[in-house]
């Protein structure tokens, strides 16, 4: 017979509490796990399947020289554009871009849009397309008879390098990842230093006083504003405050006649306002986590308080520094609320080529697909969120592998 404890009588209980407790944790990792999975599911199930597609002009018939349509050089796809549009529609693309500027993408992107006209009539999901394969094909051949009934899969290297357009078929991502890019890039560039020089002062050089105390104290609140609220910050600051520096004007990067603060620009900056609080305090953190007694070993051997944070807190707290710049990304590069206030198009058919250029990104071109009515722009939606993670988990592994180089040094 097992003998109590007289030690702790409530041990028992106290065990019995504990189990409790771990099979709640593990149940909250399994039902996030299975929620994700099926979150993952639809997303993929969206993004590939059977398709129903007619075009106008069979792709075969432009064929020059026996190469295929997809395969000729942007010279020869002009021509055909040329042969087939009228003057004055031709006028207009060479208005809106010259041809000499446009890649070979651009000009393959319109044969297809005003030559080809592919239209798909019908778009089936990857579960239907595997397990009622027949059914759909007699679907089809029933309803759209003049229609060829194809695998397709909507995230494609095409799909990546073909601009907006209003047809489905035509769609692309290259423009809002394009504005993506920019906009991070911008972002980084000025959160980061900012950031992190705010998070050295506050902890290396700022005294313990009111000042101070109150400085901290809204830095903490910050982080939790709602971004609604930086992107009206963003209007009223970057778009109609310093127009004259974010439209590019002040810099003769434009016409000051169709100068616009909505910018490229703006947009960068209003995201660093953003992510600022949150860099700044991963940054403190990190800071705070360097022993002391390194400290106190370089004050011995003579060097100064600048010396002291160069050579020896930085490295020790870089990352640190570099997880909290992690986390930031992945807030800016989903945010839509501040992008829209501050005036991101969601419509654009030009790339970005600057700071100073129109722009959209991936999260609001998500967000117009999926408020169409037709069927295809769900398909389009799907394989734009993969085109979006996969972005956000390069840009992510990249600060990782840093993070990793510097933890081993």
């Amino acid at each position: 017979m097992t003998q109590p404890n007289p030690f702790n009588p409530q041990i028992a209980r106290r065990h019995r509490i504990g189990r409790v407790w771990s099979t709640l944790f593990l149940g909250a990792i399994i039902v996030a796990i299975v929620a994700l999975g099926a979150l993952l599911y639809n997303i993929i199930d969206e993004s590939f399947g059977l398709a129903a597609i007619e075009n106008r002009v069979d792709p075969d018939t432009l064929a020059i020289e026996g190469v295929p349509l997809e395969d000729l050089s942007k010279e020869q796809l002009t021509e055909i554009l040329a042969a087939h549009v009228s003057a004055g529609l031709l006028r207009r693309f060479e208005n809106d871009q010259p041809f000499a500027e446009r890649d070979r993408a651009s000009v393959y992107a319109l044969v297809l849009e005003r030559v080809v006209e592919p239209q798909i009539r019908a778009a089936w999901s990857l579960t239907d397309s595997l397990l009622r394969r027949e059914q759909v094909l007699a679907e089809a051949a029933e309803k759209y008879p003049q229609a060829e009934v194809e695998f397709r899969s909507w995230l494609t290297p095409t799909f990546l390098q073909m601009p907006q357009s209003s047809k489905p078929e035509l769609a692309g991502v290259r423009t809002a990842v394009l504005g993506s890019l920019w906009t991070i890039f911008i972002t980084i560039a000025f959160a980061f230093p900012i950031g992190v020089g705010a998070a050295i002062y506050l902890e290396e050089y700022a005294a313990d006083n009111l000042v101070n105390r109150i400085i901290q104290t809204n830095i903490n609140n910050l982080a939790g504003v709602p971004s609604i609220i930086y992107g009206m910050l963003g209007l009223a600051i970057f778009v109609r405050g310093l127009e004259p520096l974010t439209s590019g004007a002040m810099l003769g990067a434009v016409d000051v006649t169709t100068a616009n603060g909505r910018t490229v620009l703006s947009a960068g900056l209003t995201l660093a306002l953003l992510i600022l609080p949150l860099l700044i305090i991963n940054a403190q953190e990190a800071i705070k986590a360097v022993s002391n007694s390194l400290r106190e070993a370089s004050y011995g051997l003579g060097a100064t308080r600048w010396q002291t944070i160069w050579h020896h807190v930085l490295p020790n707290a870089l990352p640190g520094i570099l997880t909290g710049t992690i986390l930031a990304i992945s807030r800016a590069i989903g945010e839509t609320a501040p992008l829209v206030v501050v005036g991101a198009s969601a419509f654009v058919a030009l790339d970005p080529n600057g700071p100073f250029s129109k722009f959209t990104t991936l999260p609001i071109q998500i967000y117009q697909w999926t408020t169409r009515p037709q069927d295809q722009y769900r398909s389009l939606a799907a394989a734009a969120i993969l085109v979006l993670l996969a972005l956000l988990l390069s840009l992510n592994a990249t600060a990782v592998l840093l993070r990793n180089r510097y933890s081993r040094a």
